[in-house]
């Protein structure tokens, strides 16, 4: 069973690079990788992944390649969206549930006020890992390894649970297979169904301003469904409206995981990694002769690279050619995380790089990891004014240059938590932080903010393309 009806296509992708191999990228410096003390155990879990089904088929990776190539030529939207990090106890149907249903409510969002299409990538099974600013962590005058995600540790502040163990990769392979069977489950047995658009809204959600505002734009697509039905269309059977594409995706953090999940593709003959539709690089992980992109550039599966602050055109412009030397649309997903009074500066001299050189990638702004600070009370938190500020500078820089912007990639969560500061009638405010802070790692908008946010980020792509 696969997450969507597919039509992929049948001809060879670019081959990977000639000096390119599945573990070439060991002879690279590899950052941000846990200290594992059992160098056999890691050997173990590293033989018995390679020996695991794939998590998802590469006719899939390959409708996704197809979309995201509609997307950079500007005839549709990225929604890319789910956890900061995954823990292993969210693997659950509820957890799950909860996590598909914001993430729709802010595609039919986007869909509704701008017209265009939106291509839904999920931060979901398999998004375990995190890169961190710092190797270790002290508390009361104790160091300890940080916490890098449930895929190498755990959170619980003591040395046996700090410890890296190789066996969590595969604890994290098993989960994100659970995760993909619940999600197979709702996106094709009608829970992404159209006319369900009012049972998507929880209770705490209807009750704020963005709620009710989501609630009228519910009503006007059930109106639109009627209206579509009265004209003789027979919208049970129209599949598109029934079930819903879904891809997922995560941050390709630790090469020897990836390399266990690449499998060669006879068919295309390409290599993919089958751990996820699309994986993507980090800000601190881009090194253009690290081992990251020297494993992502040669498997055919879409790949994603944020591009933070102190990213030059020089530095991007050999990252495209690294990553995408054939520049075929569909391949490459830039992932600005600029900050808030900064995007507008610095995007538009990337944003001509990137075009001069012939590459045609889909952009996409991720306005969290730019604005995170520390809170007076001692919580990492964002605000949304922050983040709605970064998305309107991306939009402005490519108004300015002449480009689409493609996407948005966000952080968030169904549940009700205070994690990040701000919102319009129903704001959270600095003292509420503590009440409901539930984050693994950064702090995650809630479902009234990103449904507020989905209402803003909508009126850009309007304006964007009403000229």
């Amino acid at each position: 069973m696969t997450l969507s009806s597919l039509t992929p296509r049948a001809e060879p992708l670019v081959p990977a690079p000639p000096a390119w191999s599945p573990g070439s990228w060991r002879t690279r410096p590899a950052a941000q990788q846990p200290d594992y003390p059992d160098a056999e155990a890691l050997q173990r879990v590293e033989d018995t992944l390679a020996l695991q089904p794939p998590l998802v088929l590469p006719d899939e990776i390959v409708g996704l390649r197809d979309a995201l190539a509609g997307v950079a030529a500007g005839r549709g939207f990225l929604l890319q969206a789910g956890d900061c990090a995954e823990r292993f106890t969210s693997c659950t149907e509820d957890g799950i549930r909860s996590k598909l249903r914001v993430i729709l409510q802010v595609a039919i969002l986007l869909t509704y006020g701008s017209g265009l299409p939106v291509v839904k990538v999920g931060r979901i099974a398999g998004q375990f890992g995190k890169p961190r600013s710092s190797p270790t962590e002290v508390t009361d005058g104790v160091e300890l390894p940080v916490f890098r995600g449930d895929i190498v540790n755990a959170p619980e502040f003591t040395a046996e649970a700090r410890r890296p163990d190789a066996d969590r990769m595969l604890r994290a392979y098993h989960h994100s297979s659970a995760a993909l069977n619940v999600l197979r489950a709702l996106t094709l047995g009608g829970y992404a169904d159209l006319g369900q658009a009012h049972d998507w809204n929880q209770e705490f959600v209807r009750r704020s301003t963005a709620g009710r505002r989501y609630e009228k734009a519910a009503d006007d697509v059930g109106w639109a469904l009627r209206f579509m039905s009265a004209c003789g269309l027979d919208i049970p059977a129209q599949a598109a409206l029934q079930q819903v594409q879904l891809y997922t995706s995560h941050e390709a953090l630790l090469p020897r995981y990836e390399q266990a999940l690449t499998r060669y593709d006879e068919r295309r003959r390409t290599y993919f990694d089958t751990s996820a539709h699309m994986l993507w690089i980090g800000d601190r992980t881009r090194r253009p002769d690290g081992a990251h992109v020297e494993l992502l550039s040669g498997i055919g599966n879409p790949v994603g690279v944020k591009v933070g602050p102190t990213t030059t055109p020089d530095d991007l412009r050999e990252l495209c050619e690294r990553l995408d030397p054939a520049r075929e649309p569909g391949r490459l997903v830039l992932i600005t995380r600029l900050g808030a009074g900064k995007a507008g500066e610095l995007l538009p001299p990337l944003l001509r790089a990137v075009r001069s050189a012939g590459h045609t990638p889909v952009w996409a702004c991720d306005p969290m990891h730019g604005n995170t600070f520390v809170s007076g009370s001692g919580y990492k938190t964002r605000r949304l004014s922050d983040i709605t500020a970064e998305v309107a500078e991306f939009f402005g820089a490519h108004r300015e240059v002449g480009t689409h912007p493609g996407g948005i990639h966000l952080e968030l969560t169904g549940d009700d938590v205070t994690e990040c500061l701000g919102g319009d009638l129903d704001e959270i405010v600095e003292g509420q932080l503590e009440t409901r802070y539930e984050t693994a790692c950064d702090p995650r908008l809630n479902a009234v903010q990103s449904i507020e946010l989905a209402f803003r980020t909508a009126e850009f792509l309007r304006i964007q393309h009403s000229g």
